[in-house]
Formats: C-alpha cells, structure tokens, sequence
C-alpha cells in the first residue's frame, strides 16, 4: 500500500530538481527531440515515441505515490509503457515490479549517459515487444489462413457438382480477400474459337437476377485478358484504367443494378496440362467485411485495392480450385459418357423388343423414388435405411440395365405374343380346314352314293345336318384353341377342351393317321399364365444370368460397385423360390426387392405389352399383394409402395436424376 507524497515533503522537492537536470541531460546534444520529452507532474519525466512512452521517476514515487501512474494505467495494461527508476525502491520484488512495467533501475543522480541507455533501452524493449506482437499476430493469421485455405481445398475437393463446386469456389474466394462480390467463368469452345461462359455471380450488398452467357476468350475483357496472359490482373479503380490497357469496363452493369465496381481482381485457373479452364473475378475489397455498400459514402469509406496478401491467397486458392474444377470437369464428362453408354444400352434392349419400350425408364423412375420414401422412414423395419445421392444414382444404374440380358434370348420369344407363334396357330388352321374339307368330302361322297340308289329326302337331309353339325363342331374346337391361345395375367383357361382335342385324329393325305394337336402345340396351349411354354420361360428366365454377367464385365468402381448384384435379383423372392440364385429374404439386396416390386407393378399397368391389356391400379396393387401372401414380395415394401402412391409421384414423361 502506497502513501501519498505532500506538497511540502522536503525529499519531492529535492526530486523535482533532479528531473529538472535530467530532463536537460536528455535534451543536451540533440539526444532526444523536444517535444519528446514532458513532465506531466513535477515527479514524472515522460519520454514519449509515437505511441510509446518511457516515465523516469523516483524510487520514491514507487514507494509512496503511485496514484501518479493512474494516468498511464492503460499504456501500461497494453505494455505501450515502462518504467525507469531513479534509485532502488524498498520494496525488493523485482519480478513483480518488472511485470508492471519496470524497465530499469538506475542511480537516484545517474550520469546523462546512463539516462540515456535506460531510456532508449526502455523504448527498444517496447519496440521489440510490439514487433513480437506483430509477429505473433502474423502467425495467428497466417495459420487461420492456413487452416482456412486446408477446409476450403477439403470443401472443393469434396463437391462434384460442377456448378456447387464454382459456386463454392467464388464464395471462399471473396471470403479470404474480403471481396464484396465476384464472378466465375468457365472456358469453353476450341482453339479457333475459344469462348468463356460467364457461370454466376454473387454479391453482398445488392441483389440482382443474372443469366449465363458467352463472351469471346479475348483482350477486350478484363477477364478475356487474364485468360490469355495467364496471369493475375489487378485494379485498383476499373474506371480510371491505365493508359494503354488492352481491356475495358462496361460501366453499364453497374448503373443498371445500383452498384458501383471500383477495385477489382482477376485470376486465371490453370489446369495441370497448362491451359485455362475458367477465371475468378473479385470485385470491391472492403476494410470491413461484413460491411454492406449501401451508399456513395460507403463506397468512399469501405472499398480499398486488392493487396500483395489478398492476391498470395487468391493465388494459392485459384491453384487448387484449378485441380479441383479439373477434376470435377473430367468427372462430369466421365459420367456424361457413362450415361450414353446406359442410355445406348436401355436402347439396345428396347430395339430386341419394342413392346416393352419405356420399361426400364419407368421401373428406374419408380425404384428411385419408393426408395427415397424408404430412407425418409423413421419407423418399421427400414427406420435406419439410408441411400445417399450415389446409392440412388446406382440403384437408377441397376434399374435402367435390370434387363439387359435380353440380348441374349431369341427375339421371337421376347415378343411372342400368344401362347402359340403365329405360323404354329397358321398350321393348326391349315390342319383344321384339311380335316374340314375331309369331313365335306366325306359326306358328300356319301350323299352321292345315296342318291345313285334313289335315298329319300329324308336321308339326304339326315346327311346335311351330320356335315353342318360336325363342321360346327370343329368351328367350336378352333375356337377353344383360339381362346386358349390367349395369354393371361393369372392362372386360368379351359385346358379340359384342350386335352380334349389332343386326343383326336385324322388321316392325311398319304393315308396316316395323325393327331389333331401335336405334344408341342398341347404344351403351348396348356400354359396357364402368360404366353411361354416352360422351355420358353426358362429362356426368358436366363436373362437375369445375362445381365449379371455382362454387367460384372464393366468396371463400375468402388461407388456404383453393386449394380451388377442388384440388377441379377430383381427376380429372387423372399421364399427362395425365385430365379436365378434361389436367394432367400435375407441374402436379396433390398434394392432388388425394391426392383421387383416396381418391374412386376409396372408390367402389370403398362399399355404396351402385346400378349395383355393394361389392368387398373387397383388391381394391380392386388396383385402384389398375393406377391407378399406368397412369399415373393416384401410385405413392409409392398405396404409403403401402396401407401406413398409411388406411381403418382414419378413424372409423367419419364425423368431421371441422370437424364434431366
């Protein structure tokens, strides 16, 4: 605790003398500048550099009258200020008293060289500390840039999308340059004729709608000439440009939307094989950065130029937006050529049978979607399913190519529309009308005869009837065979009549008895749902092992891995009694049991299958509903796919997340 020195204390006086001579010790010679050194109270000599100062006082001061250093407690809080006494003070702490701000101790009557060395000491000491400020504020900042810079490359490395990743790559580009607004573009055309592609722009403080557009790669743009030069153009006032710039400024921009462009920074992005692949164009760095440009004053008060710091970090920025724009470039183009591969393939399956044009679209379209629902679940036994963008773009993959093995089954049984082929039902009708005629002649030949040996009426009437009765008759089988032909959705048909007719003869021509229908005929005829005979079936069938096998042949990388295995179970079921593998509940992938529910929906509601007509919604709803009792179907998929009305939210004209 410090005691207050009085006025009339004999020592203070004796003091005010020795600061008086030391104060001229300081100034003799030009040692100091005047207006350096003060005296703010007859018990303090101040000693002040810019914004520090040096206070040389009395041991007695530190002693009894530190109430005359309240006046500088903020100097000395933000170590702006030190101490230097004059004699050693009672007190014996030095450590504490040096964390207060004491510099040194000299004599209570030190020589003026002594003075002096203390002083400068004590600014020396106050310059050094604020250089070791400085510089451990510079590698604070350095390494939140650093860190910046290391989030931003993940950020960009990260994205895909071509156009998010330019829209990332523009806002952490006016994020470490305090930049007000910007633009990016992207390089296109050929060497003849190389363009830009203005992409999008972003700013601040006003709002405006913009459009893409493209504007010749030349020197008459600001952004034309970085491009060309390959190197970073910057301005300090794009309207008062140098003399002689090759480029320009379209003012009018700015006095359509309000804005005023003033300080503007332009850099190229280089790819690896050194050819321009877009530019950044930054515009208005502000002292402040999350200052709006308002008003004219704000404009005045706000916008400075891109320093030598703001283009180092725009630089090592563009260097990894370059890599990453490549690469993202490479990988749209990569998955553009990936698709007209997929697209080119869904056409090669629906040119083998165009009856079922548009199905693999729309079991995609309904695959995607139900499985969108499923992931939005948050209760039931698919509360914890996820699929991410990737999993539906190689579910949509599966789903488009579920049938692609269809390449590898004849086209005749792809299409065939009735039980038997055409030229099959043409024979049976060549065989029916030979044993028609036979029947005619047959009767005829009889009537004949009957009328040699003078028959009654009665007779001949008699043999009119039998001709017309079995020629009715035979009409009547004809027509059971037509009927039988037809194919149907769910086991039916009158296979009594058929089995029927299999028993019946007649004799040709060269006299030998033959069958009416033979084994083949009756085994076609005799199929209860659809149109395949079992042989037929179990060729349709391998399709599935087709398109595994051409499939597992593509290398679709570690993302879209599993579209093979997916595609090759859309016909599994539940109770292994599906194809090829025989899979069970738990060994089906649940895309695949996602595949299924949408491959036999919509071939139950599509118009364009040759050997049915479309049934309605209901109805086929039902039938998959007799999938779920059976086994085959997944009855928690079975009950979303109906409750969701998954039809209704695909696009009438068929979408794909890949296509659109």
């Amino acid at each position: 605790m410090t005691v207050a020195l009085s006025s009339g204390d004999s020592r203070a006086t004796d003091w005010e003398q020795r600061l008086d001579k030391s104060r001229e010790d300081l100034l003799r010679d030009g040692r100091l500048p005047p207006h350096w050194v003060t005296r703010p109270h007859p018990l303090l000599l101040m000693i002040a550099q810019g914004h520090h100062l040096v206070l040389v006082t009395p041991a007695l001061v530190w002693d009894r009258g530190r109430e005359l250093f309240k006046p500088f407690a903020d100097r000395f809080a933000s170590e702006a200020a030190m101490l230097v006494l004059m004699g050693h003070p009672r007190e014996g702490d030095f450590a504490q008293a040096m964390n207060k701000g004491l510099a040194s101790i000299v004599s209570e009557q030190p020589t003026p060289d002594e003075l002096h060395v203390a002083v400068f000491r004590a600014l020396e000491l106050l310059e050094a500390k604020v250089h070791a400020e400085s510089r451990a504020k510079s590698l604070r900042r350095y390494r939140y840039e650093v860190a910046e810079l290391v989030d931003i490359a993940r950020a960009m490395t990260t994205e895909r999308d071509v156009n998010k990743l330019l829209t990332v790559i523009l806002e952490k580009s006016r994020f470490i340059t305090g930049a007000d607004a910007g633009s990016i573009y992207v390089a296109e055309g050929d060497e003849k004729n190389p363009q830009l592609r203005f992409k999008l722009t972003q700013n601040d403080s006003v709002t405006f709608d913009s459009r893409e557009f493209v504007m010749p790669l030349s020197n008459r743009s600001i952004a034309g000439s970085a491009a060309r030069s390959k190197k970073p153009i910057n301005i300090a006032d794009v309207y008062d440009l140098p003399p002689g710039s090759p480029y320009g400024f379209d003012k009018s921009f700015d006095q359509k939307i309000g804005y005023s462009t003033k300080s503007m920074l332009t850099y190229p992005l280089i790819s690896q094989r050194d050819e321009v692949i877009g530019v950044i164009s930054l515009i208005n760095k502000k002292k402040e950065p999350h200052k709006l440009l308002l008003s004219p004053e704000d404009f005045e008060e706000q916008v400075i130029p891109f320093d030598e710091r703001s283009e180092e970090l725009l630089g090592m920025l563009a260097a990894q937006a370059s890599v990453s724009l490549e690469n993202t470039l490479l990988y749209d183009e990569i998955r553009k050529l990936f698709e007209g591969f997929v697209k080119a393939s869904v056409e090669a399956i629906e040119s083998r049978d165009p009856t079922t044009s548009g199905h693999s679209r729309r079991v995609a379209d309904l695959t995607v979607e139900l499985a969108q629902i499923v992931d939005r679940e948050s209760v039931g036994p698919y509360k914890d399913a996820f699929f991410s963008r990737e999993d539906l773009r190689e579910l949509e993959y599966a789903s488009l190519l579920h049938d692609f093995g269809k390449i590898g089954v004849r086209e005749r049984v792809l299409v065939k529309a009735k039980k038997l082929f055409d030229e099959e039902l043409e024979l049976i009708r060549a065989r029916f009308d030979f044993v028609a005629r036979s029947i005619e002649a047959d009767v005829l030949t009889r009537k004949l005869r009957a009328l040699e040996r003078g028959a009654q009426s009665t007779e001949l009437a008699k043999l009119d009837r039998e001709l017309a009765e079995r020629r009715a008759e035979l009409d009547a089988s004809f027509q059971s065979i037509l009927n039988a032909n037809e194919p149907t959705v769910l086991a039916a048909g009158d296979f009594e009549k058929i089995e029927a007719l299999a028993r019946e003869t007649y004799i040709d021509l060269r006299g030998e008895v033959k069958r009416l229908l033979t084994d083949h005929e009756v085994v076609s005829l005799s199929v209860k749902r659809g149109s395949l005979t079992p042989q037929e079936f179990d060729e349709i069938k391998a399709h599935v092992t087709h398109t595994f096998k051409f499939l597992s042949q593509i290398p679709w990388g570690k993302v879209f891995r599993r579209v093979p295995l997916i595609a090759g179970a859309h016909h599994e079921r539940l109770n292994g009694t599906g194809y090829p593998n025989r899979l069970r509940a738990e060994e089906i992938p649940v895309q695949s049991k996602m595949m299924s529910i949408a491959d036999i929906y919509d071939a139950l509601t599509a118009a364009d299958r040759p050997y049915k007509k479309a049934i309605p919604v209901d109805r086929a709803l039902d039938i998959l509903e007799y999938g779920v009792k059976d086994g085959h179907l997944d009855a928690e998929l079975v009950r979303i796919f109906r409750q969701a009305r998954v039809w209704e939210l695909c696009d009438p004209v068929p979408a794909s997340l890949i296509f659109r």
